[in-house]
């Protein structure tokens, strides 16, 4: 998949992403389309980083989804899925391993406060408890922001939890390592731009869709899921989110595997659409990891075909 057309003209494509320098969401961005060659510009938090796609500074934001430990970040299922009109259009996948530091030596004993951003800091929750017990956890926006707090005249805490890389770029000595509670977390980030082109079908892909519940009844999340399961689409990740509409009023985040050009996932989500007239398809690009969907013969390309031209030789 290529990198879509610099805003500039230029080629070059500029991706925002939460910063600052030193973010796991910046390494993630160094692993998207054109990544390796964007200009990349930090920002404060996930919805400053989509605003910048809305308004045209940007080509893209590299923006955290979904993390193997604590299951999706909210602040970009909400925006990409409610506030802002946006495509996924790649995504990639960072291991998380996670470092205590300080501005100046110190034991751990004297550590009365770590800054970290929340996602971090429940990602570390056990090995905090048993060797910081009376530490106040000091909410940052960025694990990177924590590390580049220390350096303050006013510092936000005596230390702080970020990533192995950014706490060597800034020098910051190292009180403990490796104090992430489950070895091999892994978290996964997305390219969002506007809505165009829908990245190529390659076997290997993921369609996101925002699936609002028409009417808050029993049986009525099982009346969406069915036209999923009776078309063999797998669904890969499903949340439920809030609308801020009122109790009881919901959407849910999906992700699918498959890829729009497929008659099996156009079919499903048609099928939806009548139910849910207010779906939003979010975009289908290729998987990370490259696992290929399995598809079972009456639900393949073919038996979609074949069914299609059943029906149009009844109407001849």
């Amino acid at each position: 998949m290529s990198a879509p057309p610099s805003v500039a003209g230029s080629g070059t494509p500029r991706y925002s992403f939460l910063g600052p320098s030193g973010t796991f969401t910046e390494a993630a961005l160094l692993k998207m389309p054109g990544g390796q060659n964007a200009e990349r510009v930090p920002a404060s938090s996930v919805l400053a980083a989509l605003t910048m796609v809305d308004d045209g500074e940007v080509d893209g934001a590299v923006v955290p989804i979904e993390n193997s430990v604590e299951g999706g970040v909210t602040a970009t299922l909400d925006a990409v899925s409610v506030a802002h009109h946006l495509h996924l259009t790649a995504e990639a996948l960072v291991p998380i391993s996670f470092v205590l530091v300080s501005a100046e030596p110190k034991p751990l004993s004297e550590v009365n406060s770590v800054a970290t951003h929340s996602h971090a800091w429940a990602q570390v929750r056990r090995w905090a408890e048993a060797s910081v017990p009376r530490a106040e956890f000091v909410p940052a926006s960025s694990t990177a922001a924590a590390a580049h707090g220390l350096l303050r005249d006013e510092p936000l805490a005596d230390a702080a939890i970020c990533a192995p890389l950014v706490a060597e770029q800034l020098g910051l000595h190292v009180i403990a390592s490796g104090i992430e509670d489950t070895p091999g977390a892994v978290t996964r980030f997305v390219l969002v731009t506007t809505p165009g082109p829908v990245p190529e079908h390659t076997g290997a892909d993921k369609t996101t869709v925002m699936i609002p519940l028409p009417e808050d009844r029993p049986g009525a999340l099982m009346e969406i899921l069915e036209h999923f399961s009776t078309r063999g689409v797998n669904i890969c990740r499903i949340e439920s989110r809030p609308t801020g509409n009122g109790m009881g009023d919901y959407f849910f985040s999906m992700d699918l595997e498959g890829h729009i050009s497929e008659a099996r996932v156009a079919d499903a989500l048609a099928g939806i659409h009548r139910v849910s007239p207010k779906i939003r398809f979010l975009g289908s690009y290729p998987r990370a990891d490259g696992k290929r969907q399995q598809v079972d013969p009456e639900v393949s390309e073919a038996s979609f075909s074949a069914a299609q031209r059943w029906v149009n030789s009844l109407q001849q």
